[in-house]
């Protein structure tokens, strides 16, 4: 007999099944001469046991109240552990997102040629990178490896996927030909036992993690190699626009990438009533800003464009339905919505985002939000070809030497 029958089985229940009652002895009778039979079958669905017991207990009725909210102070109590790792929260039940632990790599130190990005392309910390690696024209003197999410919540790596046209796939650790993120941490001088997130920058020759904080990553990969950079003369943070990129930053990390998060993550109502309301407050902010000026810092796109893109795509397809971010919608906003759509034709942006790799990171796999694993239909407004459509923004530059940077 299988596990799954085994624990199902009549003789198991907490329920006493020997009773005098000439129907009730007959349907036991009738569940138990079935039970050996479906316990041939390898590939069980579990519920096909649990289905005749429920009708056997309770009939057409509802299951009893007692039965209800046992499971449902389980479940809590069970999404509250799992929850404390995933998102770990402080007293008032509002995510803390932890530290990154190596930070800060200097330039100087670094040959481009002997490192690696680990990625992946649920995550808009790691898409951040691979928009401005991508941008700067640095895909061939620095590779990547793109991870998958796993069933246990971490990353893995699996044989190369086929690509659909342009767009990045997930594939296999090119350099430490590793099963998951975690051994590539581990393979580190002394090795690693913290949290083992993308995106991470590696020095293949040192067999050392240089940085995994992704605001770093970029910053390095938009000035830090210029000498091997295809597109040299690009530079995302600009030292005129210093102060302008500070204050956006500001504004953009907690509010709206680390909103998002903040709201999905939330463990009290109060927690998420605080997050949402930041959340969209910010948003007005940016699309009233929008209105007026093509990027956040005039004509030039900056590294706070593409950090606060990478969420912007993913808001309506994600946060909006899973993490509770319902207020409104990025397609909603007439600036906001025209600024993202600018953003993804610029060349090779797109071919970053990989959108169902998106939406299965999200709803396949990050149990505890949605147990189910169920993928919601993408909503119309955020396939490719309406992310194509014409925005016209280009009617609020006043200058075209920052566009025609970013073409070359």
């Amino acid at each position: 007999m299988s596990t799954v029958t085994s624990l199902l089985s009549p003789t198991t229940l907490p329920f006493q099944f020997q009773t005098t009652v000439p129907p009730l002895q007959f349907k036991t009778k009738k569940l138990r001469q079935s039970t050996p039979k479906m316990s041939t079958n390898n590939n069980l669905n579990p519920t096909q046991l649990i289905t005749p017991i429920t009708k056997l207990l309770w009939g057409k009725s509802l299951p009893p109240q007692l039965l209800i909210s046992t499971v449902r102070s389980t479940w809590f109590t069970v999404w509250q552990l799992m929850m404390s790792q995933l998102a770990p929260s402080d007293p008032s039940g509002s995510y803390t997102r932890p530290v990154s632990q190596f930070r800060n790599p200097n330039p100087q130190q670094l040959n481009p040629n002997t490192l690696h990005l680990y990625a992946a392309l649920p995550c808009p910390w790691a898409h951040r990178t691979l928009i401005v690696r991508a941008l700067k024209g640095l895909q061939h003197a620095i590779d990547v490896s793109i991870a998958s999410p796993g069933l246990d919540g971490s990353w893995e790596f699996k044989d190369e996927a086929v690509p659909v046209g342009d767009k990045l796939v997930p594939t296999r650790d090119k350099v430490n030909g590793a099963t998951n993120l975690r051994e590539c941490y581990k393979m580190r001088r002394g090795g690693y036992d913290g949290r083992c997130t993308v995106p991470m920058l590696w020095d293949v020759e040192k067999k050392e993690v240089v940085c995994n904080e992704s605001y770093d990553i970029i910053e390095l990969l938009n000035s830090g190699f210029n000498r091997v950079a295809r597109n040299p003369d690009l530079d995302l943070s600009p030292p005129e626009l210093k102060k302008q990129i500070d204050e956006w930053n500001q504004i953009i990390h907690p509010s709206i990438n680390n909103g998002v998060y903040r709201c999905g993550f939330a463990q009290s109502q109060e927690a998420y009533d605080s997050a949402v309301n930041e959340l969209f407050s910010a948003l007005n902010t940016v699309d009233d800003h929008l209105r007026g000026s093509r990027y956040l810092c005039g004509d030039k796109l900056t590294l706070p464009d593409v950090c606060l893109f990478t969420t912007l795509i993913r808001f309506d397809l994600v946060y909006n339905v899973m993490f509770k971010c319902t207020k409104k919608k990025v397609v909603e906003y007439q600036n906001l919505h025209g600024y993202m759509r600018d953003i993804y034709q610029i060349p090779h942006v797109a071919e970053t985002c990989n959108l169902d790799a998106m939406m299965d990171g999200y709803y396949k796999f990050l149990f505890p939000l949605n147990p189910g694993n169920i993928r919601p239909v993408m909503p119309s407004a955020s396939h490719h070809e309406f992310l194509l459509q014409a925005h016209t923004r280009e009617s609020l530059s006043t200058s075209q030497q920052s566009l025609q940077v970013l073409v070359t």
